[in-house]
């Protein structure tokens, strides 16, 4: 084995990681929201979420992306520790899928149809599959498709690259005597963790082994060792993303250690002691890449159940290893939205809008609150809506900048527009928190001059505040649900309350003239018009995204006034509806 079949050994295992991760990466993409809809139906069932685990890695081809993102999850409030048990156990069962793709290489036959099983012989086709699908489909779908059979070949053609390299290896006599080495328990599982860890990959630290067995030189005995530490070592790229996180989030990362490791040690127990009576005669021949992913397999199985029913356990034991403090309270908080989720964008996307649908909550709220108080000033409620209005502006900073870092990220074409949906949509809810902040201070202004809206007056406001309480929620629930039909029910309820803020205006235009309303009302009257009106402005932008998106329309600011000049059945319906139910004392 010369320096050249070095270089071969290495390249072999850069193309393998490159196509684990483009194939990995794809393969996300094509699962899109898919994926946070899944881990959102977890449940306290452990086999639900044991399979949902083993699901998920085979969608992701990674086990420690798994835990990454359960560890963003935890981090970010949206899992608990109890859920994420289940789904790490799951997760090194997926896992081992890929150990039996990789020992399709070792396939030998004469029979045509056989030997088409064979990577070397398939991956080529799929290569090509793979880039006329990305190259010539305008579909997005296909193109993700046709980057997961490139992503595919290339780490089939890194397994072909490192058996070939490894292949001198058989006749040194150096590595006759290493191997010698890997009798020993506690060298083959540290050799399997440290070597899994350097390369955070247990997938790859699993086909290097399988292209070595090829060789004939590996035996059973060393390639159980091994794999035991290989699971051991892919808790390296858990324990790296743990740093900086809270304490619940950094217990995911213990739960996976100590499953690992508590697996090892019973399996490696319960290996020796069988051995000691049954003497397995087995140990000392050489394995094949089948046998590999077989043992893989069983290993990763048995230690599933015997730890699945030991799940509160393993959460106490974390509990034990990462204590609560005496001000756990404070110290532990979640983080809003974790920047561990960008590494997986359809799921960061979803929690985006998850967020963003905690902004509509708030505006809807405060503006409520301020209404509410319109005719009778409330301090404590006052107080309230500002809270109000400054959490959405921290909302808003916050939620921006993360997706304009999402958006840096490889999107699909859907992630891609419910993101400039939501970067418009997350700017109309802040504003509207600032109308609400203003209604309030008009409020308490006439509180302190001593000023009262006349019977009348407070009449049209009280038909122009249900028509505004209407609109947000129309909006808001529009927004929350994705509903189109509710969506389109809102801009001809915005035309009615500009027709209502027009009349109300014009009607206290009368009463001044007629002596029946105080000057100095007319000022705040005005400026409360101009905020109700703003504030329907804002639930139509909302509205119309979403019917935009629906539509697939490109977003452009003169398609609200083609909405209105088109004006379809539906919306003049609506339109007559909203405005007999909206109607003042003289409207007629």
């Amino acid at each position: 084995m010369d320096i050249f079949s070095i270089f071969t050994l290495c390249g072999g295992l850069a193309f393998f990681l490159f196509g684990m991760h483009v194939m990995s990466q794809s393969l996300e993409k094509l699962a899109g929201g898919k994926l946070e809809t899944t881990l959102r139906k977890m449940t306290s069932n452990p086999f639900k979420s044991l399979g949902l685990g083993a699901g998920i890695t085979v969608a992701v081809q990674s086990s420690s992306a798994v835990t990454v993102m359960l560890v963003g999850l935890v981090n970010s409030g949206i899992m608990t520790l109890d859920q994420t048990v289940g789904v790490i156990m799951g997760s090194n069962i997926g896992t081992t899928l890929t150990a039996w793709i990789l020992s399709m290489a070792g396939i030998e036959s004469d029979n045509v149809f056989i030997s088409l099983l064979k990577p070397e012989n398939f991956s080529p086709v799929i290569a090509l599959i793979g880039i006329v699908l990305f190259m010539l489909s305008k579909k997005k779908k296909h193109q993700d498709i046709g980057m997961i059979m490139l992503g595919f070949s290339v780490l089939m053609y890194g397994m072909e690259l490192m058996k070939n390299a490894v292949a001198p290896l058989a006749e040194m006599e150096g590595f006759q005597n290493l191997l010698v080495a890997f009798n020993n328990p506690i060298v083959s599982v540290l050799f399997g963790a440290v070597f899994t860890g350097i390369i955070q990959s247990s997938a790859a630290s699993v086909g290097i082994l399988q292209a070595l067995s090829m060789t004939g030189s590996i035996t059973y005995r060393a390639a159980i060792l091994i794999i035991m530490g290989q699971n051991i070592g892919t808790c390296v790229t858990a324990l790296i993303s743990s740093i900086g996180v809270n304490k619940n989030a950094k217990r995911v990362t213990v739960v996976h250690m100590s499953f690992n490791i508590i697996g090892t040690v019973i399996c490696l127990t319960a290996f020796y002691g069988l051995d000691a009576f049954m003497h397995f005669a087995f140990l000392d021949k050489a394995i094949n890449p089948v046998e590999i992913a077989f043992v893989h397999s069983i290993f990763n199985i048995i230690t599933t159940i015997i730890l699945l029913p030991l799940s509160n356990l393993l959460v106490k034991l974390a509990y034990k290893i990462i204590p609560d403090g005496k001000n756990s309270k404070s110290e532990d908080k979640t983080v809003w939205l974790d920047e561990r989720l960008l590494a997986s964008p359809p799921l960061a996307t979803s929690q985006c809008r998850q967020k963003a649908k905690g902004m509509a909550k708030v505006s809807k709220a405060a503006l409520q609150d301020a209404i509410g108080i319109m005719f009778r000033y409330d301090q404590k409620i006052a107080d309230k809506v500002e809270e109000e209005e400054q959490k959405l502006d921290t909302m808003e900073d916050k939620l921006a900048t993360y997706m304009l870092k999402l958006s840096q990220k490889e999107l699909t074409e859907a992630d891609s527009k419910t993101i400039t949906e939501l970067l418009h949509t997350i700017g109309d809810f802040e504003r509207i928190g600032d109308h609400a902040i203003n209604i309030a201070k008009i409020s308490q202004e006439m509180s302190e001059s001593g000023l009262e809206f006349s019977e009348e007056a407070k009449a049209d406001f009280v038909t122009l505040f249900a028509a505004i309480t209407e609109i947000s929620e129309l909006a808001v629930n529009a927004f929350n649900k994705n509903d189109l039909a509710l969506a389109s029910k809102v801009e001809p309820l915005e035309e009615v309350i500009d027709k209502l803020t027009a009349k109300i205006k014009h009607k206290h235009i009368e009463r001044m003239q007629k002596g029946l309303c105080k000057p100095e009302l007319g000022v705040h009257i005005s400026n409360l018009l101009i905020y109700i009106e703003r504030i329907s402005d804002h639930y139509s932008n909302v509205a119309v995204i979403i019917i935009q998106t629906a539509h697939a329309t490109v977003f452009k600011h003169d398609y609200l006034n083609e909405i209105k000049a088109e004006r379809s059945p539906q919306f003049i319906d609506s339109y007559n509806t909203y405005n007999h139910k909206y109607r003042l004392a003289d409207s007629e």
